[in-house]
C-alpha cells in the first residue's frame, strides 16, 4: 500500500507477441524519467516516445497516482500507405461495373 508520500504507477511495454507491465510505487513527485529508470524499461525508450494512457507526454511530466507510463514502437508501416494498398486490393477484387 502506498504511504502518503509514494503514489503507485505502472510502466508497461508491448511486443508483437507480449505485453509487459510493472507496477511500481515511487516518490510523489516522480518524472516518466525516473519511472522509466526505476523499472529498468528505459533501455527500450526509442525514437517512438513514451505517452500516458495513449496521449504523448515528454520525459520530464510528473506522475499522478494511478498513471500509466506506455512506452511506444515504431510503427512496421506507414498507415497512409496501408491503406493504399488496401484500397487497391480491394478495387482489383471488385467485379467490373
Amino acid at each position: 500500500m502506498a504511504s502518503p508520500d509514494t503514489i503507485r504507477v505502472e510502466v508497461v511495454y508491448a511486443t508483437r507477441d507480449r505485453q509487459h507491465l510493472l507496477e511500481l510505487e515511487v516518490p510523489a513527485g516522480t518524472t516518466v524519467a525516473e519511472a522509466l529508470h526505476g523499472s529498468g524499461m528505459a533501455g527500450l525508450l526509442g525514437q517512438s516516445g513514451v505517452g500516458i494512457f495513449g496521449r504523448p507526454v515528454d520525459v520530464d511530466h510528473i506522475l499522478q497516482a494511478g498513471e500509466r507510463v506506455e512506452i511506444y514502437r515504431p510503427l512496421v508501416a506507414d498507415p497512409k500507405e496501408a491503406r493504399r494498398r488496401r484500397a487497391a486490393a480491394s478495387r482489383s477484387k471488385s467485379p467490373p461495373r
